[in-house]
């Protein structure tokens, strides 16, 4: 059985997809996953962003020989999650791919959705299918079908900003957001594991 591929996604694919990336790739290592990430309007074949790899290496976690790379419709049609930097991100996805409208979400709003799920016992999450199904696909068809029952967060919530060009305190600002966020993507994906 192959991995499941996650792609997080942001404008230049220089600050913080990638940034999302090498965590959630650090954290889901040896769990059955490939984690990628792409640019709307890549910087092409650039490394990180030096202060967001500051960020990075402050949680102990390298660069992974990271190259930014352009967002394609193919990129987007191969992942099965895909995890955006904003709403806006997550439009031009669905607009690029329109077959990811279903599992494509803002990274704060897939968090806010799938938080909780993992002290919910097993038998009662009500996501556990055939034992064909993959358990990514059963965990997004799970929260496309809570997307009605959660109260949403707000815009200025589901917005991670993006610091390219801009002040360190900007790039400390996207780097405490996402990582507020993470710990429930995590729980969520490792659930199986």
């Amino acid at each position: 059985m192959s991995n499941a591929r996650i792609l997080v996604v942001c404008t230049g694919n220089i600050c913080r997809s990638p940034y999302i990336e090498r965590v959630l790739a650090t954290h889901l290592a040896g769990r059955g996953y490939d984690v990628e990430s792409a640019g709307t309007r890549a910087l092409i074949n650039h490394p990180i962003e030096p202060q967001s790899l500051a960020h990075l290496q402050a949680l102990g976690i390298d660069d992974g020989g990271f190259r930014s790379r352009q967002l394609t419709p193919q990129i987007a049609a191969d992942a099965d999650l895909i995890l955006t930097a904003t709403r806006d991100h997550r439009a031009d996805v669905v607009t690029l791919q329109p077959k990811a409208l279903k599992y494509t979400f803002a990274l704060a709003d897939f968090s806010h959705m799938v938080d909780g799920i993992a002290a919910v016992p097993p038998a009662e999450r009500g996501f556990f299918g055939p034992a064909d199904d993959s358990f990514v696909g059963r965990l997004v068809d799970h929260v496309g079908k809570r997307r009605t029952d959660i109260h949403p967060i707000s815009e200025e919530e589901s917005v991670i900003v993006d610091p390219f060009r801009r002040d360190p305190e900007v790039f400390a600002q996207m780097a405490a957001h996402i990582n507020r966020v993470m710990p429930p993507v995590i729980r969520a994906l490792t659930l199986e594991s």
